[in-house]
């Protein structure tokens, strides 16, 4: 099918559009850019240079993708933005591209839904399947893994993961790493165990969040130094590959991963 395009639009040369594309009054599509087929772009959303879209996405009224990032040292070097397929990116939605000081890409998977007023700052990576309610804030060189949720007006600082699974509640900030399968919540973040409601709706069986839980435990609640802990868990728990990932994610960590919710309390915190 041809592309539906409005004379009011402005498409730059050098953009390259798939098939199937409708693009609405206003639209404004930079230079070296790509939309790819059955792609929907709402009036006055505006995509800048260098970046690419994938397949069926659909972007909402005054979304601004591929923006220059707020970063102090940005040049105007050429950096790009990338995103997958079959993403929502509803209303005044901001997703800017990298910097060469980081990977010089803003990258986002498929099958994403970002509402209104969400960002994601440069240089950020998300994998497929993220939900970003209303207004979360993401800064620069954030890595958020597959099937995450984050709830509304939530911020996360800057180079920090949030691991793929996990449950991030609304109005909440986040200064470590959230590990791979929790649930995390408060005014400053911490864990509340695993999402196991998320985990069951994706499809992991009893034993997986069985074995999820009682590694928690012995990670989080069980008094040992993280290496203790993390060496119990390994002893103890076998043949489980959440999880190894949640160990590996945990030693791995450069910034800390946040506190258990009663670690915190018990600390007067």
């Amino acid at each position: 099918m041809s592309s539906q395009i409005h004379p009011s639009a402005i498409i730059h040369p050098s953009a390259e559009l798939g098939a199937d594309v409708r693009i609405d009054p206003y639209v404004v599509v930079g230079a070296d850019t790509k939309i790819g087929d059955g792609s929907f772009l709402e009036t006055h959303c505006v995509i800048q240079s260098n970046t690419e879209i994938g397949k069926n996405n659909h972007i909402h009224p005054h979304a601004v993708i591929g923006g220059e990032p707020q970063h102090s040292a940005y040049k105007g070097e050429t950096t790009y933005t990338r995103i997958g397929d079959n993403n929502i990116i509803r209303e005044c939605v901001t997703i800017h591209r990298g910097t060469v000081q980081g990977v010089q890409e803003t990258v986002i998977g498929s099958g994403c839904m970002f509402m209104a007023y969400s960002h994601i700052a440069h240089d950020c990576k998300i994998g497929d399947h993220v939900i970003l309610a209303n207004a979360v804030q993401l800064a620069g060189h954030v890595e958020v893994g597959r099937n995450v949720t984050i709830s509304g007006m939530s911020a996360v600082q800057q180079f920090i993961r949030i691991g793929e699974y996990s449950f991030l509640g609304g109005a909440s900030g986040y200064k470590l790493d959230v590990p791979p399968f929790m649930l995390a919540h408060g005014v400053r973040g911490m864990l509340f165990g695993p999402n196991l409601i998320g985990l069951k709706r994706n499809g992991f069986d009893s034993a997986d969040c069985k074995a999820l839980k009682k590694a928690y435990k012995i990670i989080f609640r069980s008094g040992l130094t993280k290496e203790q802990s993390l060496a119990q868990v390994e002893e103890e728990i076998k043949g489980i590959p959440h999880v190894d990932r949640l160990v590996s994610f945990i030693r791995e960590s450069k910034n800390g991963v946040v506190p258990d919710h009663k670690q915190r309390c018990a600390n007067g915190h």
